[in-house]
């Protein structure tokens, strides 16, 4: 089952053309891995499927799960089963990280009709994220991802993706700032929540390192706003060895 459907997406960035007739097709149980050199549109496709302000298209389709992502706001894209992993995540002082996942379980069970998870039940789901990732469930009592390092920070949104559920995981450069020992627990995670039948990952990341924990099905080569190889995980290690510019 086709979970996203990209036909000839082009998007735009304070009017600088970024995506230039992108296409992919992600089926329901696949993880593909998008590479590239940098300014090439990873980030802008993630962003762009998340819709973040600022990030305009011009032109193409997205199909995700049947519907229309692109006539979708922000919050209704969450709702239907799309998480967007941040390179970046940022800090949001005063809200305490447990407080912020329930709120944001909470208002997604609502979009799709579903019951409140009870202060109860979310904990224990928390518990078992939080183990997962490695993750002192202290850490979720604190402000998100104030005063966490890099790798703490990108464990949180794991457990973040764990408590949500998603359908399909967005993860932009997933692996950047993470340690040889919080690269392999992200790793793990990712392959816990999203390995299942009925989900797809898209993973964007500059290096193969990550793949050796997450083992994609497609390995596609992004430059120019399109992609323009693409290939199995070996393809992968032939990048990490002879550079973009020889995939190309």
């Amino acid at each position: 089952m086709t979970m996203l459907q990209i036909d000839n997406l082009q998007a735009e960035v304070a009017g600088k053309p970024i995506l230039k007739g992108l296409s992919l097709t992600v089926n329901a149980g696949e993880i593909h891995a998008i590479m590239g050199p940098n300014g090439a549109g990873k980030s802008t496709l993630g962003y762009t499927l998340g819709g973040r302000p600022g990030y305009a298209v011009t032109g193409g389709s997205v199909t995700f799960d049947g519907r229309d992502l692109l006539a979708l706001a922000p919050h209704e894209r969450a709702a239907a089963g799309l998480f967007l992993g941040f390179q970046y995540p940022v800090e949001i002082p005063g809200v305490s990280g447990a407080q912020f996942l329930r709120e944001a379980a909470n208002a997604q069970r609502k979009a799709r009709g579903e019951e409140p998870l009870s202060g109860g039940a979310f904990l224990k789901l928390a518990r078992e994220q939080a183990a997962l990732l490695r993750m002192d469930m202290d850490m979720l009592k604190r402000p998100v991802n104030v005063g966490f390092s890099g790798g703490e920070k990108k464990r949180a949104e794991m457990v973040q993706m764990g408590i949500l559920d998603p359908k399909f995981a967005v993860l932009d450069e997933t692996d950047s700032g993470l340690d040889i020992d919080a690269l392999r627990i992200v790793g793990e995670g990712i392959n816990a929540i999203m390995r299942r039948p009925g989900k797809a990952v898209l993973l964007i990341t500059h290096y193969q390192r990550l793949l050796d924990y997450v083992r994609p099905d497609f390995v596609h080569v992004l430059a120019g706003g399109r992609i323009v190889r693409t290939g199995g995980p070996e393809l992968a290690l032939q990048l990490e060895e002879q550079g973009y510019e020889a995939a190309a």
